[in-house]
């Protein structure tokens, strides 16, 4: 994938979609954070479609669950995807920030052995987590995010933070507290946006050799570092005990019953 001249993305299993109302270009020097999102759609195409529509809600691209892409606005271009919103003094975060939406069903709700969001969608077990959000007190369950997604949107973001110097990257639910409440606690924001933005870092702490636990339901462990490699063993429980002991790219080399490559933001390193 790449950033061409028109300020879209070009690669495979990318879709460019028409947004015309989209048209106001950002103002030199206010571009400077990238925003997380999830859709609380039925699928990423879907979610696309609706965005695009004439309706006051826009964003730069969604992400799907098999890491597809759909862009709707160019990079250059404010979308409508903060509204009310306010960070460091700053409001209507739309004039300074690009906008990735994750196809993510957001709250699910508990029924039988299932998990069901508000569209009426019904989710297994390993597709929901139990968590409590950030901005709130209590636990609730939400929809998992795949490792295809994040790994895609790690890739996006290196892009955008490479061509338009981009540093900071946030969550609706801290522009907008309250009010929203997206990504949620089942997307790694922190540890997302700890690794993009101090990967360059001479003072980045070296965690080779370091004790750390899984934090996602299942979590896929891979021959190489990237989703396109072979899978090693049966995916890792939430709570498993690794040593890293390579880290190359987003991703941990690790030791358990067995050595593999997993996605960096699911091991919470002591």
């Amino acid at each position: 994938m790449k950033i061409n001249n028109d300020h879209l993305i070009v690669g495979d299993n990318v879709t460019q979609m028409d947004c015309p109302k989209n048209k106001e270009k950002f103002a030199p020097g206010n571009l400077d954070t990238i925003v997380i999102h999830y859709t609380a759609g039925r699928s990423a195409e879907s979610s696309a479609n609706f965005l695009a529509g004439p309706v006051k809600a826009s964003a730069h691209m969604v992400i799907g669950r098999e890491g597809e892409i759909y862009q709707l606005v160019p990079f250059d271009t404010v979308s409508w995807h903060a509204g009310d919103s306010f960070y460091r003094n700053r409001k209507w975060l739309n004039k300074y920030s690009i906008g990735i939406e994750l196809d993510n069903a957001g709250v699910l709700t508990k029924v039988g052995s299932e998990y069901q969001a508000w569209f009426g969608k019904k989710y297994q077990a390993n597709e929901a987590v139990f968590a409590t959000h950030r901005n709130e007190t209590s636990p609730k369950y939400w929809h998992t995010y795949t490792e295809q997604q994040i790994d895609k949107c790690r890739q996006v973001c290196e892009m955008l933070i490479e061509k338009y110097k981009l540093n900071t990257i946030l969550g609706h639910e801290e522009i907008s507290p309250g009010r929203k409440q997206d990504p949620g606690p089942a997307f790694p924001l922190d540890k997302f946006r700890d690794n993009l933005l101090t990967q360059n870092r001479s003072d980045e702490p070296n965690l080779i050799d370091k004790e750390g636990v899984v934090t996602a339901n299942l979590l896929n462990i891979r021959e190489d570092a990237g989703v396109n490699f072979r899978k090693v063993a049966r995916p890792l429980t939430r709570g498993t005990k690794v040593k890293v002991i390579e880290e190359r790219n987003g991703w941990f080399k690790v030791e358990t019953m067995v050595e593999g490559w997993v996605g960096k933001g699911f091991i919470d390193v002591s």
